[in-house]
């Protein structure tokens, strides 16, 4: 735990996303600045949390567009979902499914129940879609 800059309760992240999400307005490089600025226990306690969305989070670690059903799906669900991970989609008969684990981005790439591979890190987007075709 980083006792210099502990996590905040649930009201000061609240005020906190708040005024992100006011600064920014649409624009997402201007929220993932905002993110970038915060201590590393609140921006942990915002990435997996009710506050923001899926889209958000996985564009603050990718910094990449994916196609639009992808972003859809990843608009429609809470951050918090990325403890378990979310969907965000399916090729031939592979699924990719982006998570969050100890505050690392990760895609798993699955058959549908099993994982197959993982990746993690700012490449992890790209890696598995390689992965994906390399197996296809």
């Amino acid at each position: 735990m980083d006792t210099e800059n502990p996590a905040p309760t649930f009201p000061e992240l609240v005020k906190i996303a708040d005024c992100l999400l006011d600064e920014s307005g649409e624009d997402d490089d201007v929220l993932m600045r905002g993110l970038e600025t915060l201590p590393g226990p609140t921006r942990n306690e915002l990435i997996v949390s009710d506050l923001l969305n899926a889209w958000q989070v996985f564009y603050y670690f990718f910094r990449t567009v994916p196609d639009e059903l992808v972003r859809e799906r990843l608009e429609l669900e809470p951050a918090s979902s990325l403890v378990e991970g979310v969907e965000i989609d399916e090729i031939e008969l592979l699924t990719r499914v982006f998570r969050v684990k100890n505050n690392r981005p990760e895609i798993l790439v699955t058959d549908g129940k099993d994982p197959l591979k993982t990746f993690s890190g700012a490449s992890a987007v790209a890696d598995s879609q390689t992965y994906i075709e390399s197996t296809l």
